[in-house]
């Protein structure tokens, strides 16, 4: 070995050790880790020899060696020890023909600790490398209904399918969403060629991306990376030379930066009853009327949902009549809504609400382009800085809708009708069996969904005698007919018994007055999350509609329950609440977080039936699934 390469070996040990004596910690241990959780622990699997990224060898598999090395896994022992000698040693060899030997490791919870080659490791980390060969064995924990749990084993399933160890992400569901992104099937597996593209794109992502951050301004870099995926098409970040790809994410870094869960607001504020101009500082603009359109994915007389906006626009220009003017634009699609959008923002339109979760990225396109209109999606559970979100707390309603089929069915068995298995479906189901089984303890809810291909939700009713059932929430114009809301079925006369009411028109005007009033720069938010609407009956925008063939008692109980929900006295999720697998929450005096309320993949004990997989579903509801399913779109 060189002379030169000598002086250098000691010269960076020497380095290295000065930086290892300032750091106070020692290495993670597995052995102490594992001891304290050896009843979680299921068993061990042996991935062979792969890829891992260094950065994720984080300590040892034994205690022996873990006092060597620092935290960092700089050196600690004296330049002139045994050890610094053969530190010093493999540096020398590294310069002059790489290390090549591959490391041993055990895989826990997607970091890796040393049985054999810490030095090996050491050295590479004060080289800077990016990873190492190694041979992995997989510690297995149990399944447990703890978030970090779920997202390992949805690690698991990505990882068996890509191969990639690189990439980790921090929300349920997400693995499955980059296995869409990237134009795979659920359960398709990846190249050699495809890892390679992934990899490389993915670490000049990190480098362009960590070069933008301030020191202070911390983000995953996955979960950056999955944000960048969804704002472009992966296709053409591969193709892009470097130089356009730091562009894009210069143009995308406040959208890069956001954390992934929103912030929530959940009431509107005070309103203001004094009207003054619409012409704050908000918009730039010489006129005194606010234009505000309003773009569907369908026709008010082809869906329910886009009927019940339209009911909202129209209330809107009925309160502020001299003040806004709005106009309607229909049938966009995921592949047209900018090209609507743009044709909006020329035709004047400043305000602009996009009424489905299929026009959220379209929507964010433009926004970005347009950061003088203000764009908000009608969408749950997602956080981009350039648009606001905003739905509404159907789950409120639906649990009133459950203690009145409580009371009023016959045999116990109650049928509830959903569409698509997205943000805040489940809630609306659960808060419905809960509602029932509050009234009536042996009422059981028989789940059935419209989306499923091969399916007749009413032949699966009438083989288990349900009568009493929980349909779409309103009529569709132009497909009139009694089956809606909640109705004893009597064939083609159904008794109809209440209706859940979204007034996206009470939404629609507070939302105005925020903007008449400056607090939609109020509702700013100062921190790295983007802010969802998310109000309920205590704002008026939810409601349930009682019929005349309801008992004058069980109305009187929904008044009361109403006023309880209203006043933020009683939340329907507060409690022990149990699950079809068991318990989900223990604490009697706990209420669930908004966010666990949103995003639950759970469904209650008294409900027959299940939460489909997105393979299950029709082709129609599959768009809608992939962008909003509760974990990605793949139950």
């Amino acid at each position: 070995m060189s002379f030169e390469n000598n002086m250098e070996a000691r010269e960076q040990y020497d380095k290295f050790l000065k930086l290892g004596k300032k750091e106070k910690d020692s290495l993670p241990v597995l052995d102490i880790i594992l001891k304290e959780k050896e009843e979680e622990i299921s068993g061990e699997m042996n991935l062979g020899v792969v890829s891992i990224p260094l950065e994720k060898v984080i300590g040892t598999k034994t205690e022996g060696r873990s006092t060597s090395f620092s935290h960092s896994f700089y050196p600690v022992m004296e330049e002139h020890s045994e050890f610094a000698g053969k530190w010093m040693h493999l540096y020398q060899a590294h310069l002059e023909e790489g290390i090549r030997d591959p490391i041993k490791v055990y895989e826990y919870m997607n970091r890796f600790y040393v049985q054999e080659g810490n030095k090996r490791v050491s050295v590479l980390k004060c080289v800077g490398a990016v990873s190492v060969m190694a041979e992995v064995i997989r510690i297995l924990p149990f399944r447990s209904e703890e978030k970090a749990n779920k997202v390992y084993f949805e690690f698991m399933d990505f990882y068996r399918l890509s191969g990639i160890y690189d990439l980790e992400l921090s929300e349920e569901g997400a693995y499955a969403h980059v296995q869409r992104l990237i134009g795979k099937r659920p359960d398709e597996s990846w190249t050699e060629e495809d890892r390679r593209d992934f990899c490389s794109l993915y670490y000049q992502f990190e480098k362009i991306y960590l070069g933008f951050l301030k020191s202070k301004e911390i983000k995953n870099i996955g979960d950056a990376f999955l944000t960048l995926l969804y704002l472009y098409d992966y296709r053409e970040l591969l193709d892009s030379d470097y130089a356009s790809l730091k562009e894009m994410i210069k143009k995308s870094m406040e959208e890069l930066k956001l954390e992934n869960i929103p912030e929530l607001q959940m009431e509107p504020g005070k309103i203001h009853e004094k009207k003054r101009s619409i012409l704050p500082h908000i918009f730039p603009t010489n006129t005194s009327v606010l234009k505000v359109a309003f773009v569907h994915e369908k026709t008010a007389q082809t869906s329910s949902w886009t009927y019940a906006h339209e009911l909202g626009r129209m209330h809107l220009e009925e309160v502020f009549s001299e003040q806004i003017v709005t106009a309607t634009y229909e049938n966009a699609t995921e592949d047209t809504v900018e090209k609507i959008l743009e044709q909006s923002i020329s035709d004047g339109n400043q305000l602009i609400f996009t009424t489905s979760p299929l026009l959220l990225k379209g929507s964010l396109h433009v926004a970005m382009e347009h950061p003088d209109v203000k764009i908000l999606n009608c969408s749950l559970n997602t956080s981009h800085k350039y648009i606001r979100t905003y739905y509404a707390r159907m789950y409120e309603a639906k649990f009133l809708m459950g203690a009145i089929a409580g009371a009023m069915t016959e045999n116990g068995r109650i049928g509830y009708l959903a569409d698509y298995p997205i943000y805040g479906m489940t809630a609306n189901i659960n808060a419905f069996a809960l509602g029932a089984k509050m009234i009536n303890p042996r009422a059981k809810i028989y789940l059935e969904w419209t989306t499923l291909r091969g399916r007749n939700p009413f032949e699966e009713f009438q083989k288990n005698e349900v009568t009493c059932i929980s349909g779409q929430d309103m009529i569709i114009p132009k497909m009139a007919s009694r089956h809606f809301g909640l109705y004893l079925d009597r064939g083609n006369d159904p008794v109809n018994l209440a209706m859940p009411v979204w007034h996206w028109g009470k939404f629609y005007e507070q939302m105005i007055h925020k903007i008449i009033n400056g607090a939609w720069k109020e509702d700013e938010t100062r921190e790295a999350k983007g802010l969802n609407y998310w109000w309920g009956m205590s704002a008026e925008v939810i409601d349930v509609i009682c019929s005349k063939y309801l008992p004058i008692g069980t109305a009187r109980l929904v008044e009361l329950l109403k006023e309880t929900i209203r006043s933020d006295t009683f939340n329907p999720f507060s409690g022990v609440l149990y699950s079809q697998k068991g318990i989900v929450q223990k604490d009697e005096k706990k209420v669930l977080e908004p966010e666990e309320i949103i995003t639950m993949n759970w469904l209650a004990e008294n409900v027959i039936g299940q939460l489909p997989d997105i393979r299950q579903l029709t082709d129609k509801a599959k768009p809608l699934v992939t962008v909003q399913g509760i974990n990605g779109g793949n139950q």
